[in-house]
């Protein structure tokens, strides 16, 4: 009986999070075009968003957002070269931030 009761019932971290949709919405803001998909992940232990969207140019992007909050934490541009990624990130101001220099 106690067993069922903690398994259905929601840890605050899955109570205390915004929506798939919501989600999309904020990836979109950032980056317009065509959502392929919405996966979440458990990162270092908090639980992010991660929305990939092709642009009109046909570049994919990752944006990657926190679950609590909606929060971006980056946006990642995809290649066929994953380990050389460029990197673009919003500091604590939301201000944006192209590591890659181009």
């Amino acid at each position: 009986m106690y067993g069922n009761y903690f398994y259905n019932t929601p840890t605050p971290m899955e109570r205390q999070r915004i929506t798939k949709q919501q989600a999309r919405e904020i990836a979109l803001r950032r980056v317009p075009g065509k959502v392929m998909h919405v996966d979440m992940d458990l990162e270092n232990g908090v639980l992010v968003y991660e929305v990939f969207i092709m642009t009109a140019q046909g570049k994919i992007f990752e944006v990657e957002i926190l679950a609590k909050n909606g929060k971006i934490l980056k946006i990642e541009q995809e290649n066929d070269d994953d380990d050389h990624n460029p990197y673009y990130h919003y500091d604590n101001n939301n201000n944006y931030n192209n590591y890659n220099n181009d």
